[in-house]
């Protein structure tokens, strides 16, 4: 099968791999129809993070089981799938309080690599939903979203208690920030603000339900949240970036009891004690467990009650997965889907 690695800092090639095979009872090898660049995979193609040798890469799958394992009991091949960028069993204990992320059993699929025609994915009567049926062509890219920005998203905006009465306000302008966005409109917020700069991502951010934007950023984007909420900060606030800069300004954005959902994946994050003490601000996040969430998000997206799919702003075939790179990389585009 092809399938993308990367090599160093940069260097990504499309190159034959082995075809995926059933490893162990409970996995299942799917045929991608639909697999995409994530935010957090540029952070090994920058060199932030370091490859140790040539690396798969991918971790978001839509497509139709091929095979399964003997062990596999809800799943059958020919069903159309969405899974987690975690699998995982979805029956230990952390599992059933809705942290799928951390189960007991969990892979991480960017150590497998879906950015690839095909994949295994194990744990697989954990890890993946089935659609009620075959999806429209235009479902996909939705469905997509839903293994993870979709997923990382609603979690953000879950953490933050996002919903009726709030002011929601949105660190962030990637496909999870503006997941997020259409997260805290569907869970009820008043009035939600996303933090952006630039035109398309503010265009997209408003179709999925910001009321407000905000261009500024650092102290000057703390001090026009606190002058729209009469001084007082919002009451939630999604934090997704990962960054010093961006997690300090979600905190100092958030009013005294307010809530803080963060889901950039952390680089170099360092919080002066004094600040979380004088705060009173709330603080939950982390990897997000989408698997929580993706009955529900596929409800609304097969209902088609949701369009997350618009992040998509690039589609390009998999032989070209590295000017997907480059495009995100220099932010000409959102989020770049892949046809293998």
């Amino acid at each position: 099968m092809r399938g993308a690695v990367l090599y160093a800092p940069g260097d990504v090639r499309i190159e034959d791999r082995p075809d995926p095979a059933i490893i162990e009872p409970t996995d299942a090898i799917i045929r991608l129809t639909a697999t995409c660049v994530c935010g957090s995979d540029l952070w090994p193609y920058r060199g932030v993070d370091k490859p140790d040798g040539p690396m798969p890469l991918g971790h978001e799958y839509v497509g139709v089981v091929e095979e399964v394992g003997g062990e596999v009991t809800t799943i059958r091949p020919g069903q159309f799938v969405v899974g987690s960028f975690w699998a995982c069993d979805n029956t230990c204990e952390i599992c059933r309080s809705g942290y799928q992320c951390a189960c007991v059993r969990r892979v991480l699929m960017g150590t497998i690599g879906t950015q690839s025609q095909l994949a295994r994915i194990p744990l697989a009567d954990g890890t993946l939903v089935a659609t009620p049926g075959m999806p429209d062509a235009d479902l996909v890219p939705s469905l997509l979203a839903a293994s993870d920005v979709l997923g990382t998203g609603w979690f953000a905006a879950v953490a933050a208690q996002a919903g009726p009465g709030r002011t929601v306000a949105v660190v962030g302008d990637g496909a999870v920030g503006l997941c997020g966005v259409l997260a805290a409109k569907q869970l009820g917020a008043e009035r939600i603000i996303a933090m952006s700069r630039h035109a398309p991502r503010q265009e997209l951010a408003r179709r999925f339900g910001a009321t407000d934007i905000v261009t500024e950023r650092g102290d000057e984007g703390v001090e026009k949240i606190k002058e729209m909420t009469n001084g007082l900060g919002a009451h939630s606030v999604l934090e997704a970036v990962g960054t010093q800069e961006s997690m300090l300004q979600a905190i100092r954005a958030t009013r005294p009891g307010g809530h803080v959902g963060f889901v950039g994946v952390s680089h170099d994050v360092a919080l002066p004690g004094d600040l979380l003490f004088d705060s009173l601000v709330h603080l939950h996040g982390g990897p997000a467990p989408v698997r929580q969430y993706l009955p529900e998000l596929i409800d609304l997206i097969w209902s088609r009650a949701i369009d997350p799919g618009q992040v998509f702003d690039l589609t390009l075939p998999l032989d070209q997965a590295a000017e997907g790179y480059r495009a995100m990389d220099e932010r000409r585009a959102i989020k770049v889907l892949l046809q293998p």
